[in-house]
């Protein structure tokens, strides 16, 4: 696989998690939470994908299968369940 494009998935996934993280510690409201888990999923998408092209990396892709449910837990919850969120 093209180095260049594993590093860009690597990259983008760490760095898309991080800013993801940031603006769910912001707690800036229900839809920017929905939004940021929305980011989240895009970064474990980078990262399964990494963790698998890469070379001896699978314990990243298999994490990150586990997170990409958690994170699509997120998107349903805060984008579109009607329930609200218990503080």
């Amino acid at each position: 696989m093209n180095e260049t494009i594993l590093d860009a998935l690597q990259y983008y996934g760490a760095a898309a998690a991080t800013v993801a993280a940031l603006i769910v510690s912001l707690n800036l409201g229900r839809r920017i939470t929905g939004w940021a888990f929305v980011l989240f999923v895009t970064s474990s998408i980078a990262l399964i994908a990494w963790g698998f092209l890469s070379e001896d990396s699978e314990g990243i892709g298999f994490q990150n299968i586990a997170l990409l449910g958690i994170n699509i837990v997120g998107v349903w919850r805060y984008l579109f369940s009607k329930h609200k969120p218990r503080d």
